[in-house]
């Protein structure tokens, strides 16, 4: 649309500066505002607003930046309203201030300056272009000083230096008439490097060091491009509050890992991983404390079992639980519904990780089982019943840890520990003599594990508590303790299910503890690159297409093993009324429900816990269980537009994207199970190549207490209204659990754990903002005008 409106042109196609300004007149007028406009337009049948509509225009007033007047207007700019509509009903309403925001300015800025980072000895252009009913004059602006002799609208430096960064703006005159453009930001970074042809190009990466007591330090990263690129610090994998800008300064409490996400409005990438670690000769420990030379954890959720009751509680638990860790710098590793061989081989690769010093942390969520003193993790293909050679078995594991030389190991079981009847065998592990070894159990021996139900998605009881104490400074045994003593008042589960402690640690160890890899830093380093396999995202991507659309293609990681999808339209043909882009033809290795692909929200297809991060207005695809992928991911986008002049349907256009292995797929996981390591260690007798068969028995679920539906919903999920039921974290076995595993606990309520799901969506009349609207330039902003105004004095 032209900055020069007609009447024909339709209300909703107004540019931003039109609508907010005209909004701010309607809204601040009691008696000709936007009230009288909508009894005014209530006449009108074409474009009638309902009584409550007109409600729902007021309850703006309650949102941030809310505005009735933008409401309205959008609703009547729904019904098809025009320019020339809305004029004459300003005419009836008699309201001149707001007539004068539709008529065309006698001064226009057509192009405004953007902002832009480039390298030092290149050539800097800033433009700016506007039209009057008379010649205009321009004058260009650094910060609050004129820029000698730049009266043209092209600002050219030739070449740029370091001194020439900062804010520039231009002021437009004709005849009495002025207007300001935009605020530019122009970076200029002092490197060498070629090629740029204005995308976004990475040319500083920032570079591992110490920091010393008493000393902060700072990180740099650096890239060039149109516009300017936008930066977003992240520690421990986790962004870092208000951390957007190119130097990032560490206090000497931050130690961790740190990478920068670069952006723009098409493009994004990550600078290079970086460690920042206290410095060795300015530290000191007491005797009996050591510093870890890493920290690695494993978290495996079970909840979708192919013959077992399926469970809810651990996709949140270890959701949670890899948010906590990583801010305490561990590498974590976090894994949904892996079957036998997928656990084995992933306890494979987390070995791989472990080396002397290191802090290894294994959390399992899921059904389980004890035996003699040894704890058994289910996969979701165990048979029914299932038996020791089905299972992983955590004193194998701690056996192999051991062998790591590993500084200490911690071991977080969230299942049932009641004896497997089903199970004779006697497994013969011999374990060294450590005193760094760490259980801590959910519940007591031969009891039952429990997760809360609710209406939306809520933490096992064992997480709910765990997660208030994690990031607590003191020795991972008080707090554990901790732990312990809150179960204790939960009134649901007093008496049924109390946190068991098994240690054997006598050094003061701590999961805050920092990291010095000493003279294994090569080692660590080496693992790092492993770990950071299983977490590589594909690069987002444009994808353009012979009819003119250009599409993003996005990708997020909601576990090492899922994958999230989102496709975008970022432009399409004026003559296309329709535009949209979805993906299909995936690996039928992969879990990908054609009910839930390239939905509209990020909770329609089952995604609940990224929703907050990802961009909007996209169609998004959860794709899991890439353990499984056997070759490289390989789907096809596509695009299906209907054209305004064509009567024939939908127009369809394909491209096929191959993003090779994203994530933990890139370990394969789904190969044979090794002959060594964890497969060695844990086979048992009866193993599925001696025993004779493995029948199963009949159903044995857990009922749901009276008065409550047997099915849930889970497609409508509440932050609201949690309600206390509990099921138990039961191993699959007729009889595994006794004759009383279900215990019949009285309905009732505790205090809501936050859903993830609640308050994600954003108001339908959220202004969008653009990527120059930062603090530093409405600082600017407010410095320049008021020096202005010192000047006409």
């Amino acid at each position: 649309m032209s900055d020069c409106l007609d009447r024909s042109t339709k209300i909703n196609s107004f540019k931003e500066p039109v609508v907010k300004k005209l909004c701010e007149v309607l809204d601040k007028s009691s008696s000709k505002g936007w009230r009288k406009l909508g009894e005014i337009v209530s006449n009108e049948r074409r474009f009638k607003v309902s009584s409550d509509e007109m409600e729902m225009c007021s309850l703006k007033v309650l949102e941030l930046e809310g505005s009735p007047s933008r409401m309205l207007l959008r609703l009547m700019g729904e019904r098809g309203c025009t320019m020339g509509h809305l004029m004459d009903y300003l005419q009836t309403l008699g309201n001149s201030e707001a007539l004068q925001c539709l008529k065309p300015s006698a001064l226009q800025i057509v192009i405004q300056p953007q902002s832009v980072a480039l390298i030092s000895g290149h050539n800097l252009r800033l433009s700016c272009h506007a039209v009057g009913k008379s010649p205009v004059q321009y004058q260009w602006f650094k910060t609050k000083e004129e820029v000698p002799n730049s009266f043209s609208p092209d600002l050219v430096i030739s070449p740029v230096h370091l001194k020439d960064a900062g804010f520039y703006i231009c002021r437009v005159n004709c005849g009495d008439t002025f207007e300001f453009s935009q605020w530019a930001q122009v970076d200029v970074l002092n490197v060498s490097y070629h090629s740029l042809e204005g995308r976004l190009r990475l040319v500083i990466q920032p570079q591992s060091q110490r920091i010393h007591v008493g000393e902060n330090l700072q990180l740099e990263c650096g890239a060039v491009g149109r516009p300017i690129p936008r930066y977003q610090w992240h520690r421990n994998g986790v962004p870092i509050p208000n951390a957007t800008k190119r130097k990032l300064m560490v206090r000497k409490d931050q130690h961790g890992r740190y990478r920068c996400e670069i952006s723009s409005s098409t493009e994004r990438t990550w600078s290079n991983e970086v460690d920042v670690l206290i410095g060795i000769s300015t530290v000191c420990f007491s005797p009996s404390s050591v510093p870890a030379t890493d920290k690695v954890a494993l978290l495996i959720g079970n909840l979708s079992y192919q013959n077992h009751p399926q469970l809810k509680a651990p996709m949140v638990d270890v959701y949670d639980l890899t948010n906590l860790l990583r801010q305490l710098n561990f590498q974590v590793v976090s894994l949904l519904d892996l079957t036998e061989s997928e656990m084995r081989n992933a306890v494979d690769e987390f070995l791989l990780l472990l080396h002397k010093g290191v802090y290894g942390l294994l959390y399992y969520a899921g059904h389980g089982y004890e035996n003699y003193g040894n704890s058994f993790m289910v996969p979701v293909d165990a048979p029914n019943p299932y038996r020791s050679a089905n299972c992983l078995c955590v004193q194998s594991i701690l056996k192999l840890m051991q062998e790591k030389e590993t500084g200490l190991n911690v071991f977080l079981l969230d299942m049932c520990r009641k004896r497997n009847i089903h199970d004779d065998s006697t497994p013969n592990i011999v374990l060294r003599v450590t005193a760094n070894i760490v259980f801590g159990y959910a519940t007591c021996q031969d009891a039952e594990a429990f997760e809360l139900s609710s209406t939306g998605f809520a933490n096992g009881v064992f997480v709910k508590f765990l997660k208030k104490r994690l990031l607590d400074d003191e020795k991972i045994t008080v707090v554990l303790d901790r732990v312990a003593e809150d179960m204790g008042q939960f009134d649901a589960t007093k008496g049924k299910q109390a946190l068991e402690i098994r240690s054997s640690l006598s050094e003061r160890r701590a999961l805050t503890d920092p990291i010095l890899p000493g003279d294994s830093a090569d080692l660590t380093h080496a693992h790092s690159r492993q770990w950071a396999k299983a977490h590589e995202l594909p690069e987002s991507m444009c994808l353009n297409f012979d009819c003119g659309a250009q599409i993003k293609l996005g990708f997020a990681a909601e576990f090492s093993n899922v994958l999230v999808i989102y496709t975008h339209i970022i432009k399409k043909p004026e003559d296309m009324s329709f535009c949209q882009a979805h993906v299909t033809d995936f690996s039928q290795d992969l879990d990908v429900d054609p009910k839930e692909m390239n939905r509209e929200t990020p909770e329609e297809t089952g995604i609940y816990f990224l929703s907050s991060s990802l961009p909007q207005h996209c169609l998004y695809t959860r794709v899991s269980s890439l353990q499984k992928l056997r070759e490289e991911l390989v789907f096809t986008v596509c695009l299906q537009g209907t054209f305004t002049a064509m009567d024939d349907g939908p127009v369809h256009w394909t491209k096929s994207i191959n993003i090779g292995k994203p994530l933990i797929a890139r370990l394969d996981l789904h190969r044979a199970m090794r002959r060594n390591s964890c497969l060695q260690t844990c086979m048992m007798p009866h193993s599925p190549s001696h025993s004779p068969c493995h029948s199963p028995g009949p159903e044995h679920r857990l009922h749901l207490h009276h008065g409550l539906h047997q099915a849930q919903d889970h497609s409508r999920l509440s932050p609201q209204h949690h309600y206390l039921d509990v099921y138990e974290r039961l191993q699959g076995a007729v009889g595994s659990c006794g004759d009383s595993c279900y215990d019949n606990l009285s309905q009732s309520r505790y205090e809501p754990v936050c859903d993830p799901a609640g308050g994600l969506s954003s108001s339908p009349g959220r202004l969008s903002i653009p990527i120059e609207a930062t603090d530093d330039i409405t600082e600017l902003q407010t410095v320049f005008i008021n020096s202005l105004q010192l000047q006409q004095q």
